[in-house]
């Protein structure tokens, strides 16, 4: 068996998509976001539409650094209180 890190090394581990929530509430709104998408997409006009893709290009931007910054605060966070609890057990 590797160890979480090794794991983490190979690719086995992907936290920025292993955490998504799957439930059903969750997947009907992603389709109605695909949906909203395609239905503004198909009444906009040729310069509408490439104004619209680097809107959303640069939002899937936004949302990757997003991202990115909540799971290493996330992580550190969880670090600090691991510290925490191993130090008071150090010390009782």
């Amino acid at each position: 068996m590797r160890s979480i890190l090794e794991e983490l090394f190979y690719g086995n581990i992907c936290p920025n998509t292993d955490c998504r929530s799957h439930d059903k509430e969750t997947k009907k709104l992603m389709g109605y976001i695909a949906d909203h998408h395609d239905n503004l997409l198909s009444t906009l006009n040729d310069q509408q539409k490439e104004l619209f893709e680097k809107f959303d290009d640069c939002y899937n931007e936004l949302t990757d650094i997003n991202e990115r910054e909540i799971f290493a605060y996330a992580f550190k966070l969880g670090a600090k209180l691991m510290l925490t609890v191993m130090l008071d057990d150090q010390r009782q």
